[in-house]
């Protein structure tokens, strides 16, 4: 048995994000909720950015090598604001990432929800277990959504619904 069951959503999430960006223009990839705030095609690409860093450079799984966030130690091209991406270059980058979470899905059993790796960052030392890792992408995911939700709603655009009830059964 796999951990399928208890993420069971996530592809349909997924499929959600990767809709209300699909379409849109560059200058609707530049808007923002706020000046200070991060662009839509930003926000977007470090979802998909932030699920390479936990699941291939944290935990060791495979995949980065096919995602445009090879780099374990750099900034990756979400994180240029000076080098606006576009829509299909955003939707490539949530769709291959999104490729390393759907393996981990069918893979993953209960049993190994609880092992755990260890990372650095300055004099700090963190513990995470899988569970934990699982957690935060998908509170991580669901706290962008919420910000581009803004972003394009406060723009007068359809805003992401990740939960939106097309079918009863699936929401």
């Amino acid at each position: 048995m796999t951990i399928r069951l208890f993420y069971d959503r996530w592809p349909q999430y997924e499929r959600r994000l990767v809709e209300s960006i699909r379409d849109l223009t560059p200058e609707q990839l530049a808007l923002r909720a706020a000046p200070e705030h991060w662009p839509v095609w930003a926000i977007a690409s470090h979802v998909a950015g932030t699920r390479v860093y936990w699941l291939c450079h944290v935990l060791g799984e495979p995949g980065a090598e096919t995602t445009p966030f090879t780099d374990r130690d750099g900034a990756g091209w979400e994180d240029d604001l000076d080098h606006p991406r576009s829509a299909a270059e955003v939707v490539g980058a949530l769709e291959v990432t999104f490729e390393i979470i759907d393996a981990a899905l069918d893979r993953w059993t209960p049993e190994m929800m609880g092992d755990t790796v260890e990372r650095s960052s300055g004099d700090v030392r963190q513990i995470h277990s899988r569970t934990s890792i699982l957690q935060r992408l998908l509170t991580h995911e669901a706290y962008h959504g919420g910000e581009l939700a803004i972003a394009l709603g406060s723009h007068h655009l359809d805003p992401t619904f990740i939960w939106r009830a097309d079918d009863p059964l699936q929401s």
